[in-house]
Formats: C-alpha cells, structure tokens, sequence
C-alpha cells in the first residue's frame, strides 16, 4: 500500500510564495476541465504539471467523451437519453460503485458540454458509434460519443503550442507531425484502393502540413485529444489561468479542522508554498505508469506496460490519503484495458501500439498457448484483456494470412506495406512468419495441433458467415468496425493465404479505476465518508463512476471533463474562504 500520513508538524508562520483560489494538480482533461471553469467562474487558478508537456493521458487519448443526454440528441427529440443510461449503467455497474455518483455524471454531462461549447470548446457528434455492452438493455447504438472539434495549435503561439503533449506516434502521419481524424483516415485509406476521391483531403492536409513545418517541429492542425487539451489550454489562458511545468506537489496543508489550505510545492529548483482560499483538485491521471501500484492494483501477471502518460505514477493519490482520503475498494481488476503489442520505434523509444480496431477484421483470430480461441475478437478493447486474464491467456496472439495483412495492417504495419518493408518487424521479433500454420504455431511456441483446428474451423465459419464458437461479427459494437465491404460477415474472413504472420498482445492499463473516494461533488471522502473541505479529484485520481466496468466510448475523458466541471463550480460556490483558520499542520 501508498505510505500513511506521518510526522505531523506545525507550521503556521511560514508565510506563502503563493496565493490562488483554487489550485490543480495535473492538465489532462480533469485538471484543465476544472481550471478553465474555475477562472471562467471567476476564481484565480494555478495548474500544476509535473511534467514537460500538457495534456496528461488525454493528449494521447481519442479525445472522445461518453456523454448520455447531449446536446444533439436533445435537438433531435431525443429528451430522456440520460435516464436510459441510468438504466443502462444499474445493469452494469450495478453496487460495484456509489450510484450517486453515477448519477451526477449523467446530471452534468449535458450541462458541462454546454458550458464548454459557449466558451468555445466544441464536439462532434459520433452518431454512429455503439456501447460497449450493446446486449444490455440501456445501450445506445450510437449518439453518445462525442468528438473534440479540431483546433488550430498557432492560436497558442509557438511557445504555448510546444508544450501540448505530442500523440502517440503510431496514430498520426509522418513519424506523428501530422493529426488526422479517423473519419479522414478512412477517407484517405481509398486512395489505396485506386478511388481519387479523396485526394482534395490529400491536398488540403498535405499542404496545411508542409506549411506548418516550415515554422513548427510538427503540423499545427490538431485532432482528437490534444485538440481537446491544446483548446482547454487556450481557454484557460485566455481566462488568465496560469500553468506551471515540471512542478510537483510534495505536500498538502491542512488547518486544525481537517481543511487543505495549502500545498508545498518543489519547482524551479525550489520548495514552495501556495495558500490556497477555495481548494485542490488531484487530477494526476491515476497509477497506471507506476510500477508498484500496478504490482499491488493490477492482475497477474503484473502489465510491464501502459499507455498512459509517464506522469500517471499515483503521486496525487498519495497525496490525497496523507490528509485522510481514502481509495475505493477494489472492483475486479482495476482498470481499463488495452491489448497491446510492443515495438520499437526508430529512435529506439518502445511503441506500445493499442488493438482497438483492427481484432475486427477478416481474416483475423486471436488464440492463446493451447492455439484455440478465447473470446470474439471483435469485442471492446476492455473486455478483451478481460478475456485474456479470464482464460490465463497472456500474451495472446493474432494470427492473420497475408491477404489481410496486407488489406488491412495489423498494429504498427500499416496497410499495403510492401513485403520488403516487412524485415524490421521480423528481425525485431514484432512479427512472426512462417509459410505454414504449422509452422506459424511452432514458431510462436503455441499447440500446433489446436491452432490448425482453430483455422480450420475459422475458416468454415468465414465461409458461412456464421461463427458457431464466440459469435463474431453478430454484435453492433464489433460490425462497426470490420470490413463494410466483405460478405457474408463483415468480420469473418477466411485464413488460408500463405504465408502466415502473428503478434503477440499483452494486457496494458489505459487508466485506472481505483481512486479516491468522492461524493456528487467531486469532494474527496475520508475513512468516515464525510468530505474533506478544500480537497477534490476527478479524472482517474478519483474512484470511476463506473467502477471497473467500460460503458462507452470516452466514459474517462467524460468523467474527467464532467466532474473536472463539477469540482470547479462546487468550489466556485462555497460560501468563504477555507483559509479563514490562521493555525495550520503541515502533513510530510
């Protein structure tokens, strides 16, 4: 377990380096959520980053935002979308996670994407992506997914605009200096099918980037979660919030009644004191690149990898528990899922590369040591590392035949790569080939036996388009995203062109949901259930309104964002100063 408070001392006439009302502790969606509507309310707001780069796991993220009762679908009649997911999330979560606190992300949901959209942080509106569990009464079958707008970085200014966190390499062009939305990666993924359709996109993207380069290390036109951050952050400083970087948090303040009144804070080589009059909000993103918490959170065998941010190491939950917060009892295992393959980059850096479309396509199984398979490939990310901890199936492995190779890519091979440029994910080890299935099963060190019966029965389900063994392609969520254009399944393909490739998946954490305990209000909660006055957390520092369950598509940026939102007007409320009590204990 985290340390426990210790060495509890006075220290009431240490006068502060700083003054601010409300005080963050980390810039992912949560941090800057709560720091934009703290200073659009009026308050005075520092946010502190303990890294270089703004934006924390968010920037990384898709960006999108699971928000039930939207304004879009209110203007198409659609009125009681947040009391079906009500429903929808009773089923899922069921006591697994305070129920009011549930009920407050779907209370605000619509109300803080208003607010946002009024201050010019805007969405799009994903009509068509579906629940992750759509065979539980309450899920949508599209329309609560909402897309960040894309955002012209330049609005930031060079320096501002270096510090927004880059993407993840893999998910963008051109060694990661051109973003592009996945409805324009579709679009532009014609190209190699020979339609000339999408070459004015091409060209639109093609020279809005060169004309970027020639001023920024990468393109300025922004998408998914760092136009989200790099939006938030442009508000925020528009707002006159100010961010500090590479700053840590060391300690919180408490005065006599249990109220946080201050943090000390090491920055610029110094050890600083900020007073704070409304409170802290801890918005560091969770544990997930921490080593130990894993080790004492997280299933065996214990993930190696994540990825999340390298900020994510649980420092802001320590925090919280030094002043009396209290995590959440652990449900199942703790977090939420990616299976990921592991690579390495150029410049020797690890690619943690997530699966989160490609277990769709034909021509695609994923089979464990025995060679047989586990689950449908096709199902979210989540329940898909789910399986493989169920089933004792890590590292699972996809196994794919060249024709969807090359059709489709599989994780850090892009699609139509010549075979020549296939050399370096086989001498790194990232791609496995071998001109038999046989041979395939050996050269991974799986049954060979079961695998050929696993092909083999694949391949008679591709032929009837029906997958008598896990149900491939019959699901909403799985058939939006296999091949639209493959019959009789648009998730069924048969494995039967040599030669024959496969990539080992290991369970990696994309956030965790283990936290603090929080109320309605995003107030953290001490061992007794009673607030602790000044102190908040949203985003992965606080305990998941879900619990361990995955509802949708963007159900953590949301509840970043959402009770970000929250903690700011709730803050913004109270009635006086928390620093009205002279006498402080400082907590080491």
């Amino acid at each position: 377990m985290p340390p426990m408070p210790s060495d509890v001392h006075r220290d009431s006439h240490r006068e502060p380096d700083e003054q601010v009302d409300l005080l963050i502790l980390g810039s992912g969606a949560g941090g800057l959520s709560a720091a934009v509507t703290g200073a659009h309310e009026g308050l005075s707001v520092l946010v502190l980053e303990k890294t270089e780069f703004l934006g924390g796991t968010t920037a990384y993220s898709a960006g999108t935002c699971w928000v039930p009762g939207n304004h879009y679908q209110r203007a198409a009649g659609i009125t009681d979308d947040a009391q079906v997911a009500s429903g929808y999330l009773d089923r899922l979560v069921g006591d697994k996670a305070p129920r009011e606190v549930r009920e407050s992300y779907l209370a605000h949901g619509g109300e803080a994407i208003d607010y946002f959209d009024a201050l010019g942080v805007k969405f799009w509106h994903s009509a068509t992506v579906v629940d992750y569990h759509p065979e539980i009464e309450g899920a949508s079958l599209g329309g609560r997914a909402l897309e960040p707008q894309t955002f012209d970085g330049r609005l930031l200014g060079p320096d501002d605009f270096s510090r927004v966190r880059p993407p993840v390499p893999e998910f963008a062009l051109f060694g990661g200096t051109m973003m592009v939305r996945r409805a324009e990666v579709n679009r532009l993924l014609t190209l190699l099918k020979g339609s000339p359709r999408a070459l004015p996109l091409a060209g639109r993207l093609g020279a809005r980037w060169a004309t970027d380069r020639l001023r920024y290390r990468r393109g300025t036109r922004l998408a998914m979660g760092n136009a989200l951050v790099a939006n938030l952050f442009h508000q925020l400083k528009q707002h006159g919030g100010r961010v500090w970087f590479t700053a840590t948090a060391t300690r919180l303040v408490t005065d006599e009644t249990g109220r946080v009144t201050a943090a000390i804070v090491a920055y610029q080589g110094q050890e600083r004191r900020i007073q704070v009059r409304r409170g802290v909000v801890l918005a560091g993103g969770g544990f997930s690149a921490s080593t130990r918490w894993r080790r004492e959170f997280l299933p065996e065998p214990t993930p190696q990898y994540t990825r999340a941010s390298e900020g994510s190491t649980g420092d802001t939950l320590s925090l919280g528990m030094d002043v009396g917060g209290v995590l959440s009892a652990p449900q199942d295992d703790n977090a939420f899922w990616f299976p990921s393959s592991v690579g390495r980059r150029k410049d020797g850096s690890t690619a943690v590369f997530p699966h989160i479309w490609d277990r769709s396509k034909p021509g695609i199984v994923a089979v464990g040591a025995d060679g047989r398979r586990f689950v449908d490939e096709s199902v979210s990310y989540h329940r898909f590392v789910r399986a493989m901890y169920a089933s004792g199936t890590v590292p699972a492995w996809l196994i794919i035949d060249s024709r969807a190779l090359h059709r489709y890519g599989l994780g850090l091979i892009r699609p139509k790569l010549p075979q020549a440029y296939l050399r370096k994910y086989l001498q790194s080890g990232y791609l496995h080939r071998a001109p038999s299935i046989g041979e395939l099963a050996v050269s991974i060190g799986v049954d060979a036996a079961g695998l050929a019966r696993t092909v083999a029965d694949h391949n008679r389900f591709a032929a009837t388009g029906v997958d008598d063994e896990f149900g491939k392609g019959t699901s909403p969520f799985g058939r939006q995203y296999g091949d639209p254009e493959h019959t009789p399944n648009p998730c069924l393909g048969p494995i039967d062109q040599a030669p024959f490739y496969a990539i080992a998946l290991v369970p990696t954490p994309l956030g965790t949901s283990l936290g603090l305990r929080t109320n309605a209000d995003s107030q953290v909660l001490n061992a007794a259930g009673d607030p602790i006055v000044g102190l908040y957390a949203c985003g992965n520092d606080a305990a998941s309104m879900s619990a361990a369950e995955y509802p949708g598509a963007g159900c953590q940026v949301g509840g970043g964002l959402i009770f970000g939102y929250v903690a700011a007007r709730h803050a913004a409320r109270a009635a006086t100063d928390i620093t009205s009590t002279p006498a402080t204990q400082e907590i080491r």
